[in-house]
């Protein structure tokens, strides 16, 4: 049975990725409406509510708990999954904490493990009567703060296409992106999202080890880059975001690689994409090195807090003057 679209929405947690995602939801939903939202930091809040006065309709609520009581549809994306944990489990405050969660949907685009997911997925299904159960979805995102301001994610969603509900969860995920993909089941969102950025990760750090050697060869690094945009080693880092500052004039990484994707984060997935392969057995040849490049220069000063394609930096690459 497909669903109408829900009145009311919840949204839990307003960073880097969380922000522009829910105010691409706020502006797109019907004006009827109504969106409560979530987060520890008071002044994100403030600043959200700020954002989208007068024309939408926005309230802040001061638990996830009571964002579970007043909303349909919960959309919750924190750093981490013992944040995922607390949000959903917390005895006092949590969204399981609520009266009454049946016939609820609850939605997470963490990028966290997923025995800590499937977990959440049963304690929401545990939550209420069969004939009223919750459902519970994995649907972490990728496209970077850029997709999340422009609405362009590619959503990985944890369950069959033949879900009932994929088509409501197709449509409300459409106001933020443009690629939903139901990936077959639970869990198995993260396991597409993990993979992609183990690989994107990867192809980030060869991509700034070529450009790096190329252009202590003598390579102009833009002419390099076009060479490899129509050869073999093409791809959407050398395309469109280039490690090397000046390469890609739009990109992060021409503005001192401020924003975007930090490269803690990219040192977390990739611990994430390396459990998960010690537990189904699966043989990472590049891991262990990829992981200690990230985890150095996660650490390094000069690349802390900075785009994951700082990398090019923490090898010594060749950065323009006044390029920082």
């Amino acid at each position: 049975m497909l669903h109408a679209m829900p009145r009311n929405f919840g949204w839990i947690g307003l960073g880097a990725m969380g922000y522009p995602m829910a105010a691409q939801l706020r502006r797109k939903l019907p004006a009827s409406s109504q969106l409560f939202i979530f987060d520890i930091d008071d002044s994100v809040l403030n600043r959200f509510t700020q954002e989208m006065s007068g024309e939408w309709s926005v309230s802040v609520l001061r638990s996830a708990k009571e964002i579970s009581e007043q909303s349909d549809f919960i959309i919750t994306i924190v750093p981490e999954g013992s944040h995922v944990r607390e949000v959903y489990l917390n005895p006092e405050v949590g969204l399981l904490a609520a009266h009454d969660i049946s016939g609820k949907i609850f939605v997470d685009c963490s990028t966290i493990d997923p025995s800590t997911s499937l977990v959440i997925g049963e304690a929401v299904s545990s939550s209420a009567p069969l004939s009223t159960t919750p459902r519970f979805y994995d649907a972490p995102v990728s496209g970077g703060t850029a997709g999340a301001s422009k609405a362009s994610l590619t959503f990985m969603v944890g369950t069959p296409s033949t879900d009932p509900n994929f088509p409501l969860l197709k449509e409300v995920f459409s106001l933020m992106g443009t690629s939903i993909y139901a990936l077959g089941g639970p869990s198995l969102g993260l396991a597409a999202k993990l993979s992609n950025n183990y690989l994107s990760g990867m192809i980030a750090l060869a991509t700034a080890e070529a450009m790096n050697l190329g252009m202590r060869l003598g390579l102009d690094p833009k002419v390099l880059s076009d060479c490899i945009a129509t050869s073999s080693g093409a791809s959407w880092v050398n395309a469109t975001m280039n490690p090397v500052p000046g390469v890609c004039p739009d990109a992060v990484t021409s503005r001192g690689y401020d924003g975007g994707f930090k490269v803690q984060l990219m040192k977390k997935d990739i611990t994430l994409a390396m459990e998960a392969a010690r537990q189904v057995d699966a043989k990472l040849v590049l891991g262990d090195s990829g992981l200690s490049a990230y985890s150095a220069a996660a650490e390094d000063p000069r690349c802390r807090d900075k785009d994951s394609r700082v990398v090019y930096r923490w090898l010594g690459g060749i950065e323009p003057k006044g390029s920082d």
